[in-house]
């Protein structure tokens, strides 16, 4: 975020999540349900259940909850009837807003979305009506407090697993790859127990919309506390330059 630490973005996420594990804890075991559904419950041979299970970990999910979880929709994998959407639209200021979800009642959620853009003076686009403002990349957070690794040793392990870019912060590293590159990236991290604040595939927008008036402040936030409360929204990625 231009004129802001990664890293507090971050930690402040962090401290939301951690403030409601339960619903962070259903996310993720809706992921895993899903990713095991598609390519089976094997993680060597699923990487897209390894990828839930690094960003599980990430989240400080217990190991037996992860394998439990596993287990269950691997034993019942017809009962598994998540699908994943999208949605796309604009808040306050013209800001831009893509919020993904994972649900068995697309209505419910729909309105769920539609209803958290409206109260917060927001409306639902169209699909790809803001998405092109976006980059999807592999991010990667580490706390330079949490690693013992030398700067330039860390970049050059980065950058021969396949990373496209790293970023020195005051407090942080920030490693950017793209989404086909990431696992590699985080695996090679892995093996090298380098520890990770966060470790995801996202959406970064290309530019922040810096908001000054009161009650569009407010006004989006509302927007995204109701999203962060809502049981089926996985993720949401906005422009807006938070102080």
């Amino acid at each position: 975020m231009s004129g802001h630490s990664k890293f507090a973005n971050i930690k402040h996420k962090k401290e939301k999540n951690d403030a409601a594990k339960g619903k962070i804890f259903t996310i993720i075991g809706r992921e895993i349900a899903v990713a095991v559904k598609e390519g089976g419950p094997d993680p060597d041979n699923n990487s897209k259940l390894r990828d839930v299970i690094a960003k599980a970990k990430a989240n400080n999910m217990p190991n037996d909850t992860i394998d439990r979880g596993i287990k269950k929709a691997a034993g019942d994998v017809n009962s598994v009837n998540y699908e994943y959407v999208s949605y796309e639209g604009y808040g306050p200021g013209g800001t831009a807003i893509i919020v993904n979800a994972l649900t068995d009642n697309k209505n419910r959620t729909a309105a769920n979305v539609r209803s958290a853009f409206t109260k917060g003076n927001g409306s639902i686009g169209t699909q790809g009506c803001v998405s092109f403002m976006f980059d999807e990349k592999g991010q990667i957070i580490i706390d330079r407090e949490e690693c013992d690794t030398d700067a330039d040793e860390l970049m050059m392990m980065a950058l021969d697993a396949g990373a496209d870019d790293f970023v020195e912060e005051d407090d942080s590293f920030e490693i950017l790859t793209a989404p086909d590159a990431f696992p590699d990236v985080r695996k090679a991290l892995e093996d090298n127990n380098i520890p990770m604040a966060s470790a995801e595939v996202t959406m970064i927008p290309q530019t922040y919309v810096k908001l000054t008036d009161e009650q569009d402040i407010k006004n989006i936030n509302r927007t995204l506390d109701l999203l962060d409360e809502d049981d089926d929204v996985q993720e949401v990625f906005h422009n807006w330059e938070e102080d």
